[in-house]
């Protein structure tokens, strides 16, 4: 059986404007993770999630690429404990 993973990620270069949060969203449905995205003040974007590992390891390869017009320079990627998020939502500050 899969085990749970949660991760927090960091994801920076142009991926702001460029519908990072909406698609990150989608892609997270799609792998039945939980957690959150938002756009930091910085001009980076940030990631809590939680699910199956296999999907995890997915959604982590996609944040190295993002959508079509994201330019992704760098990803920060940790593993925390579970958070138990109970859906995948976009977070505005």
């Amino acid at each position: 059986m899969n085990h749970m993973k949660y991760v927090s990620i960091h994801i920076s270069g142009k991926v702001q404007g460029v519908y990072f949060r909406a698609s990150a969203k989608a892609k997270a449905d799609e792998l039945n993770l939980t957690g959150f995205v938002r756009n930091e003040k910085d001009g980076s974007v940030y990631i809590e999630a939680e699910g199956e590992s296999e999907n995890m390891n997915k959604f982590v390869a996609w944040c190295h690429q993002g959508p079509a017009n994201a330019e992704v320079q760098k990803v920060v990627v940790n593993e925390g404990i579970i958070r138990h998020f109970h859906k995948f939502e976009i977070k505005h500050w």
